[in-house]
């Protein structure tokens, strides 16, 4: 049992695999903030162009 017990503390695979998917979290956090930034710009335009295209 201590053995057993022993192995799993020594296991690094654990942590590396919280470590990636710590990063893959940020990485999904700093996507959707650009996208939703991205996303109100895109509305912005259209809203231009369905403006103008009103007017003429």
């Amino acid at each position: 049992m201590f053995t057993l017990l022993h192995s799993f503390l020594r296991n690094n695979k654990a942590a590396t695999a919280i470590e990636y998917g710590l990063i893959a979290a940020l990485i999904a956090v700093a996507a959707i903030a650009a996208m939703k930034g991205l996303g109100t710009n895109l509305k912005n335009t259209f809203n231009n162009v369905a403006s103008n295209m009103k007017t003429t």
